[in-house]
């Protein structure tokens, strides 16, 4: 007779419920807040546009309760913050610049968010088990890259400010490097979970690491000369900087071996330096990164100008929602979001911020560590890293750690693509948060069924309940 005693985490369903009426509630008290700030009195739609929210998120929450149980209570109010504020800054600069409430940006990110939210769902509901996305690497992958370089096709493929980022069908226009963010991170982590063990193979010693074999670099010799095909034909520095560093950061995850991420850096610094030498849309970016204020730099753009003295006046604690001029920089609801929001809330509001980006990274790493396969540590590693290199090369690009790439900020920046991008990378991340909660018990009842799943020995078992500190004792 086998009895299997376990400690048993809570759901924390509950906690989720009361955090997701918290982060409304925060939500709502910063929209009133612009509202009396612009026109003197509480917005006419701001009880509908509350109520829209609330019933979407506790929609969100029920599905939850439903299907994912033991996903991480964390996560949906996290990103509920962090969207809802993205939502009032882009509704205040809207008024500023005097959009209609149909019109602006804002009513079209509601819209994008409640799809967005819409795709997260189906993803819960869809996918059962995490593992079945292993099937499907190489097609992934293979998609990935089509998505990549989609925007280069002709007819389809459109250029903003000599950036070829985005495809026009008929009346939409889509950012496809979104979407292929979340397969190539799927291939990684499926291609990875098979070639570990050989790529885990030490070559010849070189100051103080183990080098790997040169038998075996070719997988990030490919992943480099793919990131600088998108920087030299798309011109899009954010995407070859996040594509290279995900799969070096995911190649690190799955062999523990520091080497690969010198060698990594060691391409990237390589890259760079030629790409400055040879492209001049590179140069620019270099020239306002290391002095935005030169005329050499504002002959150019001041926008990177324009967001340094829109932060440096709002100071520690901000001018107020809604009594500061962000519209006065060029793209202040997408690219320079960031300045927004330092100017109105401060560097406090902003640092605030900024630690929910910490949490909802720290939560996905969490998640990495309690999967007990393979597959799911390197996905959830690699899509949590993927928001957390997006998040460092906006921020830091606006701040002048690094140059400019023009990339979104997740979840708040407006922009369809990188919302239901996101907003997908979330239902992924909950619905391996579940697999890694669930007590061992539940997961011996209703084993995984279903064709390319794996199958769980007795070890497999005992190991995993040793990850979620449970006790199996057998008499």
């Amino acid at each position: 007779m086998t009895v299997i005693a376990s400690i048993t985490p809570r759901r924390g369903r509950n906690v989720e419920l009361a955090l997701l009426l918290f982060a409304v509630v925060i939500v709502m008290f910063a929209y009133v807040s612009v509202g009396l700030a612009t026109k003197a009195e509480i917005p006419a739609r701001a009880l509908t546009i509350g109520g829209l929210f609330v019933a979407i998120t506790v929609a969100f929450h029920l599905v939850l309760r439903w299907r994912a149980p033991w996903a991480d209570p964390l996560i949906l109010p996290i990103v509920t913050v962090l969207n809802g504020m993205g939502l009032v800054m882009i509704d205040r600069i809207d008024i500023a610049e005097s959009r209609t409430a149909v019109t602006g940006w804002a009513f079209k990110q509601l819209l994008w968010t409640g799809l967005g939210i819409a795709l997260a769902v189906l993803v819960i509901l869809a996918l059962r088990d995490h593992r079945l996305l292993r099937r499907y690497t190489y097609l992934s992958g293979l998609l990935g890259l089509i998505l990549l370089l989609s925007p280069l096709l002709p007819f389809i493929g459109t250029s903003v400010y000599s950036a070829r980022l985005w495809i026009t069908i008929g009346s939409f226009t889509v950012q496809p490097g979104e979407l292929a963010k979340i397969l190539l991170t799927i291939f990684f982590a499926g291609y990875l979970v098979q070639t570990r063990d050989a790529l885990s193979v030490a070559g010849r010693r070189f100051l103080g690491m183990q080098l790997p074999r040169a038998r075996d670099l070719a997988p990030i010799l490919l992943a480099w000369l793919t990131s600088v095909g998108v920087l030299v034909f798309e011109r899009d520095l954010g995407s070859s900087l996040l594509f290279f560093g995900l799969f070096v950061a995911m190649l690190y995850v799955a062999t523990e071996r520091r080497s690969w991420v010198a060698i990594g850096l060691g391409l990237f610094l390589v890259g760079a330096f030629t790409a400055y030498l040879l492209f001049s849309h590179v140069q620019v970016r270099v020239t306002g990164w290391l002095d935005p204020f030169s005329p050499a730099a504002l002959q150019v753009s001041d926008q990177l100008a324009l967001g340094l003295m829109g932060m440096a006046s709002g100071g520690m604690m901000g001018t107020g929602l809604g009594l500061g001029r962000p519209d006065i920089t060029y793209f202040a609801h997408s690219d320079f979001i960031v300045p927004s929001l330092g100017e109105e809330i401060g560097l406090i509001g902003l640092f605030a911020l900024l630690i929910l980006y910490v949490l909802l990274i720290e939560r996905g790493m969490r998640t990495a560590i309690g999967t007990r396969d393979g597959f799911g540590k390197l996905l959830a590693s690699g899509l949590a890293f993927s928001i957390a290199l997006q998040c460092f090369v906006v921020v830091g690009g606006v701040t002048r750690v690094i140059p400019l790439t023009g990339l979104t900020m997740p979840f708040m920046s407006a922009g369809g693509s990188s919302l239901l991008a996101n907003w997908v990378i979330v239902g992924i991340l909950l619905r391996i948060s579940d697999g890694a909660r669930r007590p061992l018990i539940d997961k011996i009842d209703t084993p995984p069924s279903g064709p390319g799943l794996p199958t769980a020995s007795g070890a497999d078992i005992a190991q995993g309940s040793r990850d979620d500190t449970e006790v199996v004792r057998a008499s």
